[in-house]
């Protein structure tokens, strides 16, 4: 479809969803009968929790079916701004809050409700797949700073305070972080602050969806959190998807500036218009229910994590550094580059590395130039104890095979 005369310009600029074309290619081997683990999908394993299932059908008994306001029902965005307030410190009126179809669309309708043809984004790598190619598909230059292991994949005031320029007019920062589960702690988002309080013209993207989801105690910040002074200048983004294993469900929400809001709510009116009005329904008692949920998927995903990245690190050509949250790991593989695998494939880039995994092991991993950063993959510890074991007892096999 993409090579047809009639297609714009600007979907030339974006490629397709790299961790989705994995997850369906691994289902279409699946669905041929073939063994795979799938270990690539950034989506809880769990079930929705059962209160906010019933809230959802006791919904559709209601007779809530129909369109909505398009920023989200009255209700739903007194609930976004009471947990913006609870869980953040951050005050919020209903007029500055939106709620959107997945936290993707919030990131796209900040972007192109504010892109100008050559404005820059400023973007950490690793990354989520989608905020580059969003920046572009909004006329803007994505501007990919790379943070290693080295400096725990997160991005310092200095290589801020480097890349910014006249033309810069957003950061972008996640906070846990999709591919490494990076978190940023509230003196690392200090020191950042600083920086943008020098350059009045940048804006801040925070994407927060995995804020539930932090391990080893650690405390979650989020930039008009630590620096309020900012607050006119941030998109805080959260969802409903990640801590409330509702991916499904579309739901995905922002406190902003109301100028900001009106901006993205005219845009969303043209586009998707409101928000599932059930699954509206359904984020409400997510977000004002019962929490204890959530927890225990956190518990969960901890103990994952330790498993995953001490059979990860026992595994040779790997190393991987220990994440802070999200349900994610990012080893490096560079050490397999080079080599050839027991079926003759031979190792000259991430993506080969995870295209024979998937064929000669049966293991669905996502290659880390994806993230904009080769030479890793990320695996997703969002799947049972037993298939993560088995996937890294194949992954370790597979490693040991190269020569």
């Amino acid at each position: 479809m993409s090579d047809h005369p009639a297609v714009a310009e600007r979907l030339k600029r974006i490629q397709p969803s790299q961790t989705i074309a994995m997850r369906q290619r691994s289902q279409a081997l699946k669905a041929e009968g073939k063994d795979v683990l799938a270990i690539s999908s950034g989506e809880p394993d769990f079930d929705t929790p059962r209160h906010i299932r019933d809230a959802a059908i006791a919904a559709i008994e209601r007779g809530e079916t129909r369109y909505t306001d398009i920023a989200g029902t009255r209700a739903l965005r007194r609930a976004v701004a009471e947990k913006f307030k609870r869980d953040n410190g951050i005050d919020y009126a209903p007029e500055e809050i939106i709620v959107s179809t997945g936290g993707k669309q919030v990131v796209y309708d900040a972007m192109v409700a504010t892109l100008n043809p050559g404005d820059e984004v400023i973007i950490p790598t690793p990354c989520w797949v989608s905020y580059p190619d969003v920046a572009a598909l909004a006329d803007g230059v994505p501007v990919l700073l790379p943070c290693g292991a080295t400096q725990g994949f997160k991005l310092t005031p200095a290589q801020l305070e480097a890349a910014i320029t006249p033309r810069t007019k957003w950061l972008v920062v996640n906070t846990p972080s999709n591919p490494t589960g990076a978190v940023y702690s509230w003196e690392e988002l200090a020191g950042l602050a600083e920086v943008l309080l020098r350059h009045p013209q940048v804006l801040i993207l925070t994407d927060d969806i995995y804020e539930k989801l932090i391990f080893d105690g650690r405390r979650f910040a989020t930039f008009a959190q630590v620096e309020p002074r900012l607050r006119d200048r941030t998109v805080t983004m959260n969802g409903c998807s990640k801590a409330y294993a509702m991916t499904g469900w579309r739901i995905g929400f922002a406190g902003a500036p109301r100028g900001l809001i009106a901006a993205m709510d005219k845009l969303q009116g043209q586009s998707t218009s409101n928000t599932c009005s059930i699954a509206q329904a359904a984020a409400i008692a997510a977000l004002t229910g019962p929490q204890d949920e959530t927890e225990r998927m956190r518990q969960a995903y901890e103990r994952r994590r330790n498993l995953v990245v001490e059979m990860l690190n026992a595994t040779p050509g790997l190393r991987c550094h220990m994440p802070e949250g999200a349900f994610y790991a990012f080893p490096d593989m560079t050490a397999c580059l080079g080599r050839t695998t027991a079926g003759g494939t031979r190792i000259e880039s991430d993506w080969d590395f995870v295209f024979a995994l998937l064929s000669e092991a049966g293991v669905a991993a996502v290659h880390g130039s994806a993230f904009m950063f080769p030479g890793h993959f990320r695996v997703s510890f969002a799947a049972s104890d037993e298939v993560l074991e088995e996937a890294c007892h194949r992954i370790r096999r597979f490693c040991e095979g190269l020569r």
